[in-house]
């Protein structure tokens, strides 16, 4: 068979269904699991892989004692599998919020740094001329937030590039400055202090985010920086709600976005210490798939995000 045969017989073949149940294999790695979440018998399960390993050619998973495990052609396979279902819900999202009289649906990945200033102001704006446009607001960090765009379930991002490589795949705009602080709680017993030393306060607990994610290696290279070492009494936290709430209820510090932790700094439930930190910090920005088009509802949005940091920029 030639290969434009066999792409041929592929596109012929393969259904959506088919591509659920390698997702779901992935997710569980066990076929009866899958089986029952397809909501199929798992001899039924097992007669649609083979009839999708004949399609495709070659074994997508291996049966081992610890489960199923992907191989390396399956893993190729796994991640179009899981574009293709995301890209389908979506549409699927945007059809039914159209045929209620709504603009359809709009999925953006953002970094907690930008949610406060930039993209809320933009989500106000757009709800105020589209009330019916019904956005979903996705991630934390921008490693969360570029898996999301790779993963299709996000329009666009609002982000860092997390590698060299990324921007093989990704357009990426610059927009805006984001504003490091220590923080820590109104009562820490450094938190009146006049003056601080980045080097004193590495005896203290510190919650920060993995060390997969940009901000914790800014993190660290700001102790590189300053010839420090990590502190040894370390929380890991993905969560910007629960960072929030581990510093108000001990003696944490944490390097946090200004914009994140602004009303908690009005209101006196957290102080800012007087440390300069994040001197090397990248502008975040707005992500794109390269050579791909936004739909109409999305490229509206970022029309308007481009036109506010635009105005930001000015007053600066």
């Amino acid at each position: 068979m030639t290969p434009q045969q066999r792409k041929s017989t592929l596109v012929n073949r393969l259904r959506f269904k088919q591509l659920a149940l390698l997702v779901a294999l992935d997710d569980t790695r066990n076929l009866h699991q899958a089986a029952e979440q397809m909501n199929i018998a798992q001899p039924s399960a097992s007669r649609m892989l083979a009839e999708i390993e004949v399609t495709f050619g070659f074994q997508l998973f291996e049966r081992k004692a610890r489960g199923m495990l992907p191989t390396s052609l399956g893993g190729t396979v796994l991640g179009y599998a899981r574009r293709a279902l995301a890209d389908l819900e979506r549409m699927a999202d945007d059809l039914e919020a159209k045929r209620d009289g709504g603009y359809g649906q709009l999925t953006i990945g953002a970094i907690m740094g930008a949610v406060p200033d930039l993209l809320a102001m933009a989500v106000a704006e757009v709800k105020a001329s589209r009330p019916l446009l019904n956005i979903r607001i996705l991630g934390e960090t921008s490693d969360q937030v570029l898996e999301l765009l790779e993963r299709r379930e996000v329009d666009f991002a609002l982000a860092r590039l997390t590698s060299p490589l990324q921007h093989n795949a990704f357009d990426f705009e610059p927009l805006a400055r984001e504003t490091l602080l220590l923080v820590v709680r109104s009562a820490h017993p450094l938190a009146d202090a006049p003056s601080v030393s980045f080097g004193a306060l590495l005896d203290a607990p510190w919650v920060a985010q993995p060390i997969t994610s940009p901000a914790r290696l800014i993190f660290e290279d700001e102790l590189a920086r300053r010839k420090l070492s990590t502190p040894r009494n370390l929380t890991e936290c993905t969560s910007i709600f629960a960072t929030l709430q581990l510093l108000q209820h001990s003696d944490c510090v944490a390097m946090l976005p200004e914009s994140v932790v602004r009303d908690h700094l009005r209101t006196g439930l957290l102080e800012a210490l007087p440390v300069v930190v994040g001197e090397s910090l990248q502008d975040f920005g707005l992500l794109l798939r390269k050579d791909e088009a936004l739909n109409e509802s999305a490229d509206f949005f970022v029309t308007r995000l481009r036109a506010l940091a635009a105005a930001r920029r000015e007053l600066r």
